[in-house]
């Protein structure tokens, strides 16, 4: 594909937008926080949960072992609530393939279910696969074990069937390959077909060629289902991982409409740029208030922390608007 000019705003604008606001409390939560002993918090799921934020954060102990932790908090920022022990920890007993801990949760309300779904990486002896839980409570939580081949991650449910079908956004990779993002249906959620590619790797030297992959849900707006993604660009001096907008069609989302050129959020603060990862903007939830629409993305820095980005919908669907179509050369 070949290099066009950034992404403006509009056609008069020559300067790159600031879509995202980061928040001036990052980061908003850190391992000491927790009501037990951690080394790192990072990589939150996302969701609205009786009139509160929800978060499902990835917890890393000392033992290089993650598990998921609930925190909930009135206004979103602060003041966040946890519960005195691993919300949902690894039970590598009933699920062999979670023997090196739980990763990464994605967190979809399903309409027809009227119930939580929860994707989350499952690091395997042979692999990451993803796995797939649901709650109505945050409480408890049934576990439907993994629901893909290794390695697979990166993975979300979209909230309602298409044609009878539930889709399901995820990451295979291979070694020696480019990893892409693709999009699968299910009519049970457990047996997966229909397999293809949605959003490719780009080629050479783009901020997101050789590797990307869904970050927060899809997100249901007027002009199509909003994609966040990642992206990782490999320097001399290590990779940084980037953040990019995609939009799909709202009936067909297998149909992609627009695609960022440019990223659009990037590591610049210290709690980005240095922790366990340098130079690392990870989200896996963002939550969109429906009153006063606006756009609050939840994100690990450096795989060390938990911060909080906010946008306004209404820009980043004006943005998109002056994406291009995506290239079948990307």
């Amino acid at each position: 594909m070949p290099y066009n000019h950034p992404t403006l705003l509009n056609e008069n604008d020559n300067f790159y937008p600031e879509l995202f606001t980061r928040s001036k409390y990052n980061p908003i939560i850190v391992a000491k926080d927790l009501p037990y002993p951690a080394h790192t918090i990072f990589n939150p799921g996302a969701t609205e949960f009786k009139n509160h934020t929800l978060l499902l954060a990835r917890v890393e102990n000392r033992q290089g072992f993650s598990h998921l932790a609930k925190a909930v908090s009135k206004n979103g920022v602060s003041s966040w609530v946890f519960d005195n022990s691993p919300t949902i920890f690894p039970q590598p007993d009933i699920y062999p393939e979670e023997m090196w801990g739980i990763e990464d949760p994605r967190i979809t309300y399903m309409e027809e279910l009227q119930k939580w779904a929860i994707t989350y990486t499952s690091f395997s002896r042979k692999g990451p696969t993803v796995s797939l839980a649901f709650t109505n409570d945050f409480v408890e939580f049934e576990k439907k074990g993994s629901i893909t081949s290794p390695d697979d991650k990166d993975a979300a449910l979209f909230p309602k069937k298409f044609n009878d079908k539930y889709l399901l956004i995820h990451r295979p990779s291979s070694d020696g390959h480019k990893a892409h993002m693709w999009i699968s249906s299910s009519t049970d959620l457990v047996s997966w077909g229909e397999n293809q590619i949605l959003l490719n790797a780009r080629n050479g030297g783009w901020w997101d060629a050789n590797k990307i992959g869904l970050s927060a849900q899809p997100m249901e707006t007027k002009d199509g289902w909003l994609i966040l993604y990642h992206g990782v660009k490999n320097t001399a001096s290590g990779a940084i991982y980037r953040l990019g907008l995609a939009l799909l069609d709202l009936e067909n989302p297998t149909i992609v409409l627009k695609r960022s050129n440019d990223w659009v959020f990037e590591p610049e603060e210290a709690y980005e740029k240095t922790g366990d990862v340098y130079n690392v903007v990870f989200p896996c939830g963002w939550i969109l208030n429906k009153t006063t629409e606006v756009v609050s993305m939840y994100y690990g820095g450096a795989d060390s922390n938990v911060n909080l980005a906010t946008a306004k919908l209404s820009e980043l669907l004006q943005y998109m608007k002056n994406c291009p179509e995506p290239s079948e050369d990307e």
